[in-house]
């Protein structure tokens, strides 16, 4: 499914009355609903059957963060950090092949520019760039894992 195509989709039914629609095709299934006015829609993909075992994997961490709550005042001056934030739903890759070494490590400085990870989504392997300059505090996310649109990737400290 071409990107252009998703991005005209989500605009037409954002500007559209429906609550929700559904699209099948080629193997890839676009659900998109709308919540509330402070977010617009939500957007899932479900790839080929093989690839439908990873979004399973991630109700486990949406429940998992009720017992690092409680641990939060360890993790409170972390947060402090500027968040980067993943612009799109899809798979988030520390480095640019299996081989090859991570773009970034944990204590590393970055320019604003910097390649930091990529998101693969729909077979495009989209490099994801720091917008601060800074060092990196925190990786929020596994190798290999999916990530949603708007999920924090890195915590970076400012300069």
């Amino acid at each position: 499914m071409d990107l252009n195509y998703l991005k005209k989709l989500m605009k037409m039914f954002d500007e559209s009355s429906a609550t929700e629609l559904t699209i099948e095709e080629e193997g890839t299934t676009i659900a998109l609903s709308k919540l509330s006015p402070e977010a617009p829609y939500q957007t899932s993909a479900v790839y080929a059957p093989a690839m439908m075992q990873a979004p399973q994997a991630s109700p486990a961490p949406a429940t998992a963060p009720a017992a690092p709550a409680v641990a939060s005042p360890a993790a409170a001056p972390v947060a402090s950090g500027h968040e980067v934030l993943s612009p799109i739903v899809g798979t988030f890759y520390r480095a640019p092949s299996p081989d090859a070494d991570p773009y970034i490590q944990v204590g590393q400085r970055v320019s604003a520019g910097d390649t930091l990870c990529i998101v693969e989504a729909m077979k495009l392997m989209n490099e994801i760039e720091s917008d601060v300059s800074g060092t990196v505090v925190k990786i929020l996310v596994e190798n290999s894992q999916p990530v949603e649109y708007n999920q924090p990737l890195f915590l970076i400290q400012p300069d």
